[in-house]
C-alpha cells in the first residue's frame, strides 16, 4: 500500500532539493519540488525540460538536486523520461539491476501545454511508466512573461498587454488533465503546493500507478503574477477556494474531489492581489466569476460566500 502523508510526522526531513539555488524569492514551483521529492524518495530520476526550475537550479557547476536529474530540451521531456523508463525495465527484465527507480519529468507550462505536448502525448498514448508533473506559473516566465496557452482569460503578459481595444489575454487555459484523460491513462489530478499533503499524496498515486499519470500544479509566481513574495502560499489557497481550481484526481476515468470547498470566495478576492490583473474592468470580472461558477457547478463546489 502507498505511503499516506497525512500530518508533518509523515513527511521525511531529508531535503532532496538543496538550498542555495536561483529561483525567486516565493517561487511556488520550489517549493512544490521539495513537497514532490518528499513523496517520491531518492529512487528517482527526474527530467526537467528548460525553463524556469532548470535554470534556477543548475547554474553550472552546481546543482541542486541531489537525486539523478536530466537537463533535456524544450520540446521533448516527456519522451526521454520514457526512455529511462523503459531503459531501467529492460535492466531489470535482463537481470541488471533489481532496483525499482521512479521517472518523474516536471515541465513548465510553456514545456507542456505548447513545445512539449507532442512528447506528452506519445509517451500517454503509449501507456509508459511515468509521472509527469506540471508546474504551471501560467506564462513563459523564464523568457520575459510572455503569454502561453495556459495563460487565463485576462491576464496580462508581455505579449497580451491590455489596453484600450485588448482585457489582455483574451482566451482561456486548455484544461490539461481533460487532454490527459482523453488518452486513457490510469492517474491525472491537478494540485496546488499551497496543500501539501493533497499533492504529496496524487505523487505517491501517480507513482504507484502501472502506466502514465500526469499532475497539474498550480505555481503561483511573484515575478510575472506581480505580488509580494509572501503571499505566494495564500493565493494558491485563493485560487481553490475561490474555484478557479478544483483540486482533484481522476482514477481510470472516475473523477473525486480531494479537497471540498463548501463556501467559495469570490475570484475578486484573488485577482486583486495580483498586478496582471488590476486593469481588469467589472465586465471581466464577472467572466471570470463565471468562469469559477461553472467550475464550482461542475466538481460539486459551494456557493459563494456572502460578502
Amino acid at each position: 500500500m502507498s505511503k499516506v502523508f497525512k500530518s508533518v510526522k509523515d513527511v521525511p526531513k531529508e531535503e532532496l532539493l538543496a538550498p542555495g539555488h536561483r529561483l525567486c524569492a516565493g517561487c511556488a514551483a520550489g517549493t512544490m519540488v521539495r513537497q514532490v521529492l518528499k513523496a517520491s524518495g531518492r529512487d528517482v530520476v527526474v527530467v526537467s525540460p528548460t525553463g524556469c526550475l532548470e535554470v534556477s537550479t543548475s547554474y553550472f557547476p552546481q546543482s541542486a538536486w541531489r537525486v539523478p536529474w536530466v537537463h533535456i530540451a524544450f520540446e521533448n521531456a516527456a519522451a526521454v523520461a520514457a526512455g529511462i523508463s523503459n531503459a531501467m525495465k529492460v535492466l531489470q527484465r535482463k537481470g541488471k539491476t533489481d532496483e525499482n527507480v521512479d521517472v518523474i519529468a516536471i515541465g513548465g507550462d510553456g514545456g507542456t501545454f505548447d513545445i512539449g505536448l507532442q512528447a506528452l502525448s506519445g509517451a500517454m498514448e503509449r501507456g509508459d511508466d511515468l509521472l509527469y508533473i506540471c508546474y504551471d506559473n501560467e506564462a513563459y516566465m523564464n523568457t520575459g512573461i510572455q503569454r502561453s496557452s495556459a495563460t487565463p482569460f485576462g491576464a496580462s503578459t508581455t505579449t497580451s498587454p491590455p489596453g484600450r481595444l485588448s482585457v489582455g489575454q483574451t482566451t482561456e487555459k486548455k484544461d490539461l488533465v481533460g487532454i490527459a484523460v482523453a488518452h486513457g491513462i490510469p492517474y491525472a489530478a491537478t494540485a496546488c503546493p499551497s496543500y501539501p499533503f493533497d499533492l504529496m499524496n496524487k505523487v505517491r498515486k501517480g507513482l504507484d500507478v502501472d502506466g502514465p499519470a500526469l499532475l497539474h500544479v498550480l505555481a503561483p509566481c511573484p515575478t510575472g503574477w506581480r505580488f509580494d513574495v509572501s503571499d505566494s502560499i495564500e493565493i494558491g489557497k485563493l485560487a481553490v477556494l475561490t474555484g478557479l481550481w478544483p483540486l482533484y484526481e481522476v482514477v481510470n476515468g472516475e473523477t473525486r474531489v480531494t479537497v471540498q470547498v463548501p463556501r467559495r470566495e469570490p475570484v475578486a478576492k484573488y485577482l486583486k492581489l495580483q498586478g496582471r490583473f488590476r486593469h481588469l474592468d467589472e465586465e471581466a470580472l464577472k467572466k471570470i466569476q463565471g468562469k469559477a461558477d461553472a467550475l464550482s457547478k461542475r466538481f460539486g463546489l459551494g456557493p459563494v460566500r456572502e460578502q
